[in-house]
């Protein structure tokens, strides 16, 4: 994962100056630098707009006592929307709309959220691996059992 993320540092700068040299040919540079002003303030205007809605849905999920899975998972992608669409250029604008547009973020939620759940299937963490008693030891602990009560002393 790590030499996928260097991978993307890498290339993604050398696609978006292409990308924006390309625009800049078809309409003239000052109308290229024109549009990515403009996208860029309103990218800052759906974050500000989609960071509140997110930000209010991840509070009445907590105040309810509901698990907020969908929320932080919003929260996430607008977060992840925001940087996108402050970086300059017009490939990451349009992940960074992807993310953020009320419309097109319950796709990327369930893409995020199968793509969690596979690698959450395939790490097995060691602490969660099971103990299986070997052949010739006791398949439970042994030793004196003590029946006991817990007192708290700070509790009244």
């Amino acid at each position: 994962m790590a030499w996928l993320i260097g991978l993307a540092l890498l290339v993604v700068p050398i696609v978006e100056i292409y990308v924006i040299i390309q625009v800049g040919q078809a309409i003239g540079g000052w109308p290229t630098v024109g549009l990515l002003l403009v996208e860029s303030a309103l990218g800052a205007w759906l974050v500000k707009r989609e960071g509140r809605r997110a930000w209010n849905a991840l509070q009445n999920a907590l105040q309810t006592g509901k698990i907020p899975g969908r929320e932080l998972t919003d929260g996430g992608l607008v977060l992840i929307g925001g940087t996108l669409l402050l970086t300059p250029g017009f490939v990451t604008d349009i992940f960074g709309f992807f993310f953020i547009l009320p419309f097109t973020r319950p796709l990327a939620r369930r893409a995020v959220t199968r793509f969690i759940s596979r690698r959450a299937t395939t790490l097995t963490p060691p602490a969660f691996i099971p103990f299986t008693p070997g052949p010739g030891q006791p398949q439970q602990p042994s030793g004196d059992v003590i029946q006991g009560e817990v007192i708290d002393p700070d509790r009244k």
